[in-house]
């Protein structure tokens, strides 16, 4: 039987003519109810992504193409008992990308016991420093921060940013006042560009000379017109002067000097009288600031305010200097309680200037002694550091070899204020020191960081 060609040829056709339009009926039958297309946030690498869901065509930048964000520091500062801010700053030196949810978490430890932690979500801009801010952590109260760590989750996909202005706020007339009353800092804050700024969060940090971050706080904003300068305050619920180690703010000093009989005999080889502690003490009160104010308390059986608070250096310089002991005190007491109690009132009265740190230079040759059986030593620590908790510095200074040095170290805020003269010569280098670290030399930095609602590119498929 012989094969009809042209009979199978048409067959072969009607069979593929067949199954072609099966296969595009399918396909639209496919496409019509099963096919999604790619898109930048289906979860896949696809398309003309580079990564999942970004790069090529997607809005969303790949982590891979941008610099991870930089933590520049950390820091804690104590804004009361138990309480404290923790500031760090942030880099993103990428030109156009930021990030509009970065997750981090900020630690808060105490001789390495974590002891408060806090986590949160901010925007960051491109292009600069940016802080995060977190106010009131609770740690407990008598806890003493030793550490702080902030950790960032990875960042994912970034966003270009439609407006990228790093100079766009300008402050200026920056004005810290009452720092040891109600602390309050207030910043003219202008808008330089041509929109509006909405919900700007605002981070003053205050650093010392060395750059050493010491105090922050925040506040916001709700809106700014463009070209238009706003007034903006900065508060702090307890004073700052202490904190602030800056020839820009005053201090408050009272001398209180040891007048008993023992102070005769400064432990020398040989033994000097009073006069080099007194020329020591009085060319300590000429080195002060202009703005400073000094008071002398002096004490032997009991205390006495001699100066009260003053700017009149010279005088009281040679107050100082012309003090005397009582020959009567050759075998009276060493009322240290009742000059702390004086120096208090001082320190607290009306002449107190509330922008000024207030300060105790206390110099001594012994335990403090009085009439009755009471534990004066026990009474005198105790009331330093109430005075301590109150703000005010406690510099104490043990004349003589023979001083009691635990008694000094205990009645010192700080162990580094605590000092100890051999004999008067060594005085002048110890007041010199003590001066030193009141007013750090340079000026005090603030650093006012604003940063406003920041423009993102929309997420597209």
């Amino acid at each position: 039987m012989s094969i009809r060609l042209w009979a199978f040829w048409r067959r072969l056709q009607y069979t593929i003519g067949f199954f072609v339009f099966c296969g595009v009926l399918g396909s639209l039958i496919y496409w019509a109810n099963f096919y999604t297309a790619p898109t930048c946030l289906d979860g896949t690498l696809n398309g003309e992504e580079t990564g999942v869901d970004c790069g090529g065509t997607c809005v969303q930048i790949c982590p891979a193409t941008v610099q991870p964000l930089k933590i520049v520091w950390a820091e804690s500062f104590k804004i009361a008992d138990g309480q404290y801010n923790a500031v760090a700053y942030i880099e993103n030196a990428n030109k156009t990308a930021g990030h509009p949810a970065v997750k981090y978490k900020i630690e808060l430890f105490a001789n390495g016991k974590l002891v408060a932690d806090r986590t949160g979500e901010v925007a960051v801009p491109p292009d600069g420093i940016y802080p995060i801010f977190a106010g009131r952590l609770a740690t407990g109260v008598g806890v003493e921060v030793s550490e702080t760590r902030i950790t960032l989750e990875p960042q994912g996909s970034w966003l270009p940013v439609r407006a990228v202005d790093t100079d766009r706020f300008k402050s200026s007339d920056i004005d810290l006042t009452s720092a040891d009353d109600s602390p309050k800092l207030v910043v003219s804050l202008e808008n330089t560009s041509l929109t509006p700024a909405r919900e700007v969060e605002v981070v003053a940090t205050i650093f010392d000379d060395a750059g050493n971050p010491v105090t922050a706080s925040e506040t916001y904003v709700e809106f700014i017109s463009p070209r238009e300068t706003e007034s903006i305050v900065f508060t702090w619920p307890n004073p700052i002067a202490k904190t602030v180690r800056s020839c820009e703010i005053p201090t408050d000093v009272v001398l209180a000097i040891d007048l008993s009989g023992s102070m005769n005999n400064d432990g020398g080889e040989p033994p000097q009288p009073v006069t080099s502690a007194l020329s020591a003490a009085a060319q300590f009160v000429n080195s002060l600031q202009t703005k400073d104010q000094v008071s002398v308390v002096t004490f032997a059986t009991d205390a006495k305010l001699v100066s009260p608070l003053s700017n009149q250096h010279t005088d009281v310089a040679g107050l100082v200097t012309d003090l005397t002991i009582n020959p009567a005190e050759e075998t009276g007491y060493t009322n240290t309680v009742a000059a702390l109690n004086a120096s208090s009132r001082e320190l607290s009265s009306v002449r107190h200037n509330d922008n000024a740190r207030r300060v105790l230079v206390l110099l001594t040759d012994g335990l403090p002694t009085a009439k009755g059986e009471g534990d004066v030593v026990r009474a005198a620590q105790a009331d330093a550091q109430i005075l301590s908790g109150e703000g005010v510095e406690i510099y104490a200074i043990g004349l003589g070899s023979g001083v009691d040095r635990t008694f000094i170290e205990n009645i010192a805020s700080d162990r580094d204020n605590a000092y100890f003269a051999p004999s008067g010569s060594d005085l002048r280098n110890i007041y010199s020191e003590i001066t030193s670290s009141l007013c750090e030399v340079g000026p005090t930095k603030i650093d006012v960081i604003a940063k406003p609602k920041i423009d993102f590119a929309p997420i597209t498929d």
